[in-house]
């Protein structure tokens, strides 16, 4: 029983989901969004205010401006990709604390949120509650 307990709660501790992150931001607590994917994806279309760092391209000099202080929540396309894993992987190396966002922008999207960019989804305002 006790091992169940301990691995839940550290799933909890690497993982946010789209509700958790959206009143997360809206609460405006200390998290940015970090867009792991390639600058022409993330250029279509992203979460409102993320940032774009490809997992690629991670490296000290590029995060050298971020304050280690700051929760960071990386996210790729959705569940078939793997960059916001590698992105969250390079960021804990960089000495951040980090989450990843389940179901990236695929299920930001299926939970009603919007995105922005040059093809943006307008956002349905669907409220899961979880």
């Amino acid at each position: 029983m006790d091992d169940q307990r301990s691995f839940y709660k550290a799933k909890l501790e690497y993982e946010i989901d789209s509700w958790d992150l959206f009143d997360s931001l809206n609460k405006r607590l200390d998290i940015k969004v970090i867009d792991t994917r390639s600058t022409e994806a993330f250029e279509a279309e992203h979460i409102p205010d993320s940032v774009n760092i490809p997992h690629r391209t991670m490296s000290a000099e590029c995060t050298s401006t971020l304050d280690k202080q700051t929760l960071f929540v990386t996210y790729c396309d959705g569940i078939g990709c793997n960059a916001s894993t590698k992105g969250a992987y390079n960021m804990a190396k960089l000495g951040f604390k980090v989450k990843e966002l389940i179901g990236g922008l695929d299920w930001w999207k299926r939970d009603g949120y919007q995105t922005v960019g040059t093809k943006p989804s307008e956002g349905t305002k669907i409220v899961c509650g979880c």
